[in-house]
């Protein structure tokens, strides 16, 4: 368990309140079936970059052996990186807000965010509050009501849903166009993603111990790129579909302890959506939980500051009213 950091504020509040961003199934399937479902358009050059990647990333395996042990490292070093940019930056920092951050720390996470090649901080942002206001819908840009592959690539392979686009663009994304940080990522997005993902990871190994550059390029930019991928895509999929459920079983999201793992503290996925604020998306601090360390380390440092954290009064309370073990009225 994490120590409890000075600037850590514990909310309070009755469940509901506590729970704004959760949706129940019965709701999302009747939003569903309001309107049938347009033909899939595919994105072919999606398909053919995807399916490169993952070919690349196959044949970069068979490099392992070849590489210098630092370079091992490096590669796992780039992949927390880029994974940390996602889940401390992206999606709790600018999408939920769950903590603040200062200037230095904002500019670290938009360069391991971009790192991860995810899209822009403001689009990335944009979709995931789609992905919780509409959780479940035809709103929602990977609905895992789709089935897996959808949720965890297909989305990406087709043409988005128009009640995605719809629902996007009546939310407010004006704090995150106020941020100077997002808006100058944003502009030269295109750019830094190519150097910070591709360029510089490929070519430390090579100046600072001699590594190959075919080797550093396909296993520090490619395979860790591919890897950062598709554990992002597990919280989508796998984390909507098995686990338990112990704080809402009325909804999707499930407690996945593997995608958790892989996705530096991701897979506590049924308390994230009922408390969506927390920014520790779990109620068990460092436990399989790289991202609320770092968070809380980078509080510690003075960087972060104002930690949402829900009470375990509300949780416990919440648990006994919805859980997998509530009784039934």
């Amino acid at each position: 368990m994490a120590p409890k950091s000075p600037e850590t504020e514990i909310v309070q509040g009755s469940d509901d309140q506590l729970g704004l961003d959760s949706i129940i199934p019965e709701a999302s399937a009747s939003f569903s079936e309001q309107k049938p479902r347009p033909p899939l358009r595919i994105v072919w050059k999606n398909v053919f970059m995807f399916a490169a990647l993952h070919i690349g990333a196959l044949y970069s395996i068979t490099l392992i052996p070849k590489a210098h042990p630092l370079t091992w490292l490096w590669t796992i070093l780039m992949y927390l990186c880029s994974g940390v940019g996602i889940t401390a930056g992206a999606h709790r920092l600018w999408a939920h807000r769950s903590y603040k951050a200062k200037l230095p720390l904002r500019i670290l996470l938009a360069y391991m965010q971009t790192s991860a090649v995810q899209n822009d901080i403001i689009e990335w942002a944009r979709d995931h509050r789609v992905h919780h206001k509409y959780s479940e819908t035809d709103a929602d840009p990977h609905n895992a009501c789709r089935g897996f592959f959808f949720a965890h690539i297909g989305w990406l392979l087709v043409r988005k849903h128009p009640e995605v686009r719809v629902k996007g663009k009546q939310l407010d994304i004006s704090d995150l166009f106020a941020d100077p940080v997002c808006r100058i990522q944003r502009k030269y997005y295109r750019i830094l993603a190519v150097l910070i993902c591709f360029v510089i990871p490929t070519v430390v190994p090579n100046y600072l111990w001699g590594e190959q550059l075919w080797t550093a390029f396909y296993l520090a930019a490619i395979l860790r790129y591919c890897v950062t991928l598709n554990a992002t895509w597990l919280v989508n999929s796998a984390a909507h579909m098995w686990g338990m459920r112990p704080y809402d079983k009325r909804i999707n999201p499930r407690e996945n302890m593997g995608v958790s793992f892989g996705a530096c503290g991701e897979g506590f996925h049924n308390y994230h959506h009922v408390f969506p604020h927390d920014y520790s998306t779990s109620e068990y601090g460092w436990k399989l939980n790289v991202t609320t360390f770092f968070i809380d380390t980078m509080a510690a440092i003075g960087q972060a500051y104002d930690l949402k954290k829900v009470s375990h009064d509300a949780v416990r309370r919440r648990r006994e009213r919805t859980g997998d073990l509530a009784k039934e009225d």
